[in-house]
């Protein structure tokens, strides 16, 4: 009777445990995910690469300081047309058919401008290049939050950060590896060599399945269903991450049928409406939310250092290019394994200590601002997690609530 006691006891006990989570990450997820961010390199390399090709560009090309600027700063305004173009593509041909054209098109943008003559040829090159750029950084942090089950979702949309920054190393190598060949032949390899990761990722994607959200938005519920099992933790969160999804697209929960038709289309129609004109307090603090935070990702100089590393090297005191290039690498082999924030000098308008003074001040208003307007999302599915937004210090509030209720 006493044995029984205490393992009655220890059951009571044990009842008051916190729920365990996965040991172990889903592979399947995971392997979604990385092949889906890999795309990222390709924005990476391309902006890794340029700093140290200018070098050479602007030797044999014969241009100014101004049209170098230009070259290298307009892919930000290029790729800002492809991630435009990209959400009603991905809706018409899926995510991982929309990562494929994003491969493609890169690829004969690295081309084009691994052959141009002159600089306008090249600056269309450049865009052919961005375009597919801005294809591969809309669509590939969409695949993987739509595939990542609740419990490892912000682990797996970080890949697209990561590979950016592994991107950027393999362009400063490539700077070095060819800085030695001919000067009209050296950066068109540095940029030309760009197709050949574009059409690795292009044939890789296509071993992953489909996004489980087109899928039903399509009403191949059979096809979602499948996926969903493998990219879960547990059956029953692939029931629950189903049935969030058919509720969504308006097909009835108790709807089994392999495949439906769907009423509910997601064509993209109102959706600026929605967002800028009428938009409800969540769809608001969304928005404020994500401009906010590449906002101050770029306000906080990073794209600026990366862009110019070499020259600003040069000005340092480095005048051999193969130096110039060894210590990029050096930059780009500590930004990508620990992917720090780095500042560089923007302007003669306050001094190099003022500029690390007002980088310094953007990055503390931007974690003022992380701090207040972004919710906790963690291990809440995609459909939960609108409920958090739409009012301020919405984290201290739900924790509160959440004691209160364990204390009753």
């Amino acid at each position: 009777m006493e044995a029984k006691g205490i393992a009655e006891t220890q059951k009571a006990v044990e009842d008051f445990d916190p729920v365990k989570k996965p040991i172990k990450r889903n592979k399947y997820a995971f392997a979604c995910a990385i092949l889906a961010s890999m795309t990222s390199i390709l924005l990476g390399y391309d902006v890794g690469v340029m700093s140290g090709a200018v070098i050479y560009i602007k030797r044999d090309l014969k241009i100014s300081d101004v049209q170098i600027e230009i070259l290298m700063g307009i892919i930000n305004l290029y790729s800002l047309v492809g991630s435009c173009l990209a959400g009603r593509t991905s809706d018409w041909l899926g995510r991982r058919y929309t990562i494929v054209l994003a491969g493609a098109i890169f690829f004969t943008g690295a081309l084009l401008m691994g052959f141009s003559p002159n600089y306008p040829f090249l600056m269309f090159s450049r865009f052919v290049a961005g375009i597919g750029i801005g294809y591969a950084l809309m669509i590939a942090p969409v695949y993987a939050a739509e595939v990542a089950p609740a419990s490892s979702r912000g682990f797996l949309t970080s890949f697209p950060e990561v590979f950016i920054n592994g991107g950027i190393l393999l362009g400063y190598i490539s700077n070095y590896a060819f800085s030695k060949l001919p000067l009209h032949l050296g950066w068109r390899l540095m940029l030309g060599i760009g197709s050949i990761p574009s059409v690795i990722l292009a044939v890789g994607v296509l071993a992953m399945p489909e996004s489980p959200r087109w899928l039903i938005i399509r009403g191949r519920i059979a096809d979602a269903r499948n996926v969903l099992n493998r990219t879960s933790d547990s059956p029953e969160e692939a029931q629950l991450r189903l049935a969030e999804i058919k509720a969504a697209a308006g097909i009835p929960e108790s709807c089994d049928d392999d495949v439906v038709h769907v009423t509910k289309k997601s064509d993209g129609g109102g959706v600026w409406k929605e967002l800028f004109l009428y938009p409800t307090p969540a769809v608001r603090h969304i928005l404020i939310a994500a401009l906010g935070i590449h906002f101050f990702q770029q306000a906080s100089g990073i794209d600026a250092v990366v862009l110019y590393g070499p020259t600003i090297f040069q000005k340092a005191g480095i005048d051999s290019d193969t130096e110039k290039l060894l210590a990029t690498v050096a930059v780009g082999f500590t930004k990508t394994v620990f992917i720090l924030v780095a500042t560089f000098l923007l302007d003669r308008g306050i001094t190099i200590g003022g500029a690390f003074f007002l980088f310094a001040a953007l990055a503390t208003i931007g974690w003022i601002f992380f701090y207040t307007m972004l919710p906790e999302t963690q291990g809440k599915t995609l459909e939960e997690m609108e409920g958090s937004f739409g009012h301020f210090w919405a984290k201290s509030k739900h924790n509160d609530s959440d004691q209160i209720q364990l204390a009753n």
